[in-house]
């Protein structure tokens, strides 16, 4: 009986959240023009949510283009708004096609209306589907997130359909853009920074960090496997007493 408890495999997390580091380092280190970095990291977000699919995650969230990203240079800005064009207009198809259900979080406000469009569509065409929930963070920050759903339920404070005394976590949470969505299990970030960036503050309270020296174009499925395997292995408390 022991033999066979050794044997059985924790299941994998249900929702991974990866903050997708070093394309600009990655093209750096080749004399490639940035672009090039972000042309080689979208085949890694298409190897990744393949991998994801295979691995048995359920949910999986990456961070494509924070609130501060907008302080890079305009020409880059430019280039990756044109990727961003590209993909939604390329891969919609196959994500639709492999039951991937995608979900964008973020500012709208900043991008392109053509971009929104484009998302709008994309959301709907892939509404129902179940095999994978794929969420991006495009024009996205925590705090902002944050600050975006107490000013809306001081809004619903002010027309009496919320009282402050019933204002918790749970309601809070309902708030958020990823409302509906379990919190991530784990997050991973490439390229061997340590830090969150801002990124899913409030959903990240409880997750597991994962970090892996790997610049993000070269990510593979190896790589979110073995994350994953490091994920199993660590026992989650939840603040109990160890």
């Amino acid at each position: 009986m022991e033999a066979l408890r050794s044997t059985v495999v924790a299941p994998p997390p249900v929702h991974v959240a990866i903050i997708m580091d070093g394309n600009g380092r990655w093209a750096k280190a080749r004399g490639l023009p940035r672009t090039a970095g972000h042309q080689r990291g979208a085949e890694a977000v298409r190897r990744t949510v393949a991998g994801a699919t295979e691995l048995g995650v359920s949910y999986l969230t990456l961070y494509g283009f924070s609130s501060e990203n907008w302080k890079r240079p305009a020409a880059e800005i430019d280039d990756l708004m044109g990727l961003l064009r590209f993909y939604l207009h390329s891969e919609i198809a196959a994500l639709d096609g492999n039951g991937v259900r995608l979900r964008v979080i973020g500012d709208r406000a900043k991008l392109g209306d053509d971009i929104v469009r484009l998302i709008d569509d994309a959301e709907a065409r892939t509404v129902h589907n179940r095999r994978l929930n794929l969420t991006v963070a495009l024009s996205y920050g925590g705090r902002w997130e944050i600050a975006l759903a107490a000013r809306h339920i001081a809004a619903e404070a002010r027309a009496g359909r919320v009282r402050p005394e019933d204002v918790d976590e749970a309601l809070f949470s309902r708030y958020l853009l990823t409302a509906g969505m379990p919190d991530p299990d784990l997050v991973i970030r490439t390229s061997g920074e340590k830090r969150v960036s801002n990124f899913l503050l409030w959903q990240c309270a409880y997750a597991e960090l994962v970090f892996v020296d790997r610049l993000w174009p070269d990510f593979t499925r190896d790589d979110l496997e073995d994350a994953i395997g490091e994920f199993r292995g660590r026992d989650r408390r939840y603040g109990a007493q160890g």
